[in-house]
């Protein structure tokens, strides 16, 4: 998955680049659509597949406030303070 990922993002920023070679040339047309479809490539297609690919085996309620997180951070931190005087 990780290639894939990696793979596709050289490919977009060759597409955004080579659109923004198109606007220096002087083909406003063609460069304006090429930086436009590795925008929308990037957020559309690779945005999603690299969240899936770092979410994929966590658990949410890890990073959610609920009370014994809540718990445990307060007494992180009355331990913290203990330590440092």
């Amino acid at each position: 998955m990780k290639y894939i990922i990696r793979i596709l993002f050289i490919a977009i920023v060759i597409l955004i680049c080579v659109g923004y070679y198109f606007k220096n040339s002087g083909d406003h047309g063609t460069g304006d659509k090429l930086v436009g479809i590795g925008i929308l490539a990037s957020s559309f297609i690779l945005m999603p597949i690299f969240i899936y690919h770092r979410w994929k085996n966590k658990k949410v309620k890890d990073y959610m406030l609920t009370e014994e997180n809540l718990k445990k951070m307060r007494d992180y931190d009355k331990n913290k303070g203990n330590n440092t005087q």
